[in-house]
């Protein structure tokens, strides 16, 4: 006879895929807020500190294809304003690679799918 834990794990691991990725800040409320919502639901997770280990290029740009070059900026950093002077999307980029605090988290993966800030709605939709 199995328990109601077993149960659920496997109930979550036939709907749920493993390939959640939550990159965020240690302080950001909202990326703490991510990390809880899939917490609560047994959803498995990789979680990135961005203070410690950045984002990758490819990453990055994978993001960016989701949900736009102007949602991954954090307009609350002091030199958010700078990017919006920078021509070419291009450079914005790099300026994102070489400060990742400039980016707006969390950063909640899933494949190919992504959301910047908290959208459980969104994630609530990802199968």
């Amino acid at each position: 006879m199995s328990t109601g834990k077993n149960r659920d794990m496997v109930r979550y691991e036939g709907l749920w895929p493993v390939n959640i990725q939550i990159f965020g800040k240690r302080k950001c409320f909202d990326t703490k807020k991510a990390e809880r919502y899939f917490k609560e639901r047994r959803i498995k997770y990789q979680y990135i500190d961005l203070d410690l280990y950045g984002i990758s290029r490819g990453e990055l740009q994978s993001v960016k294809n989701a949900v736009g070059l102007d949602a991954l900026v954090d307009e609350k950093h002091p030199d958010a304003a700078l990017l919006r002077y920078l021509a070419r999307p291009e450079d914005k980029l790099e300026r994102l690679l070489e400060d990742p605090t400039l980016l707006h988290t969390p950063i909640v993966r899933n494949g190919r799918a992504a959301t910047v800030g908290y959208a459980p709605e969104t994630w609530a939709e990802w199968k």
